[in-house]
């Protein structure tokens, strides 16, 4: 199948008819991970709230700042008094590893988690004088000056990706008060990168976590849940779901297919395959997820059977 794209600002804008009339939501696409061709998309430029799929940035900022800055994951937060504790969560004051705030916040999606982190790693930096520096005020009723410098690298990051329609303005993708942006090639983009980090495929692909806090110097556990309800069909292995009332139901997964092996001489060459699919404003996200997956990998074999055509209007 061809897919038809023209670019606009340096955005793909792809659309596959076939693809694009199965779909009802505001945009999507398809991409193939290893390339960043685009396989189908519709509206894919469009700037539009992203919910929580903004925790897949807040996620990748905190990792590498426990890889590169010597930390690790076993370090512990504690929720701070700026945090809206909810009944039966988190509350502030409780303290949480790194590991199990990630867990929390990429799994279930929790905000409270999101705002620890950031509030803890911003702490860091503004400390530390590491990273891209500031980037913007906090304002009266805002977020705090630590998070506004986590924020800033969550930014720094997107910019680093030529996620050039995106607007980070908090860690969690709350759009209550605040107009946070981003578009579905561009949170493809944020996506292939996460993906091709262990420990970031690591935490997406778990079903179910029990993660411990202390509170009042009491130790207890909790079990969170997994709210991408595709994980495990399809070979489904990620990544995150959002949802707001401006955002509609939106949703990230990828699938990893069989690599394509081709010889050459008495040589194989062996191609892997993955599959993204990103859906913003889906009115059935699971459905049309699952099988913009499968349509995927029908327009991947398609475009492998011919010889890989390279078109830099149909790739990230």
């Amino acid at each position: 199948m061809t897919v038809l794209g023209a670019p606009a600002a340096n955005v793909v804008r792809a659309q596959s008819s076939e693809a694009a009339a199965s779909s009802s939501a505001r945009a999507f696409i398809v991409v193939d991970d290893k390339t960043g061709h685009v396989l189908a998309g519709s509206h894919v430029a469009d700037k539009l709230q992203v919910a929580s799929l903004t925790k897949i940035a807040t996620a990748v900022v905190v990792l590498d700042w426990v890889r590169l800055g010597g930390h690790t994951l076993d370090e512990t937060v504690t929720i701070p008094a700026t945090a809206a504790g909810t009944e039966g969560g988190l509350q502030p004051g409780d303290e949480v590893s790194v590991r199990d705030l990630l867990y929390a916040a990429m799994l279930q999606s929790d905000n409270v988690t999101a705002d620890a982190l950031a509030e803890h790693v911003g702490r860091d930096l503004l400390r530390s004088g590491g990273g891209s520096g500031g980037e913007g005020n906090a304002r009266r009723g805002g977020p705090t000056p630590t998070t506004v410098r986590f924020i800033a690298e969550m930014n720094a990051l997107a910019r680093h990706l030529g996620m050039e329609r995106t607007r980070f303005l908090n860690p969690s993708g709350v759009d209550s008060t605040e107009r946070p942006y981003s578009t579905a090639a561009d949170l493809a983009r944020l996506t292939r990168h996460a993906m091709g980090k262990a420990d970031f495929r690591f935490f997406v692909s778990q079903k179910e976590r029990r993660i411990t806090l202390r509170r009042a110097g009491a130790p207890s556990d909790f079990l969170v849940h997994n709210t991408n309800q595709a994980l495990g069909s399809h070979r489904i292995d990620g990544v995150k779901t959002g949802s707001t009332t401006r955002a509609g139901e939106c949703l990230i997964l990828s699938a990893a297919r069989d690599p394509i092996v081709k010889m050459e001489g008495t040589t194989s060459k062996v191609t892997p395959r993955r599959v993204i699919v990103v859906l913003l404003g889906s009115p059935d996200r699971f459905r049309e997820g699952t099988a913009l997956i499968e349509r995927g990998t029908v327009l991947y074999d398609q475009w492998a059977a011919a010889g890989y055509p390279s078109d830099p209007k149909q790739s990230l």
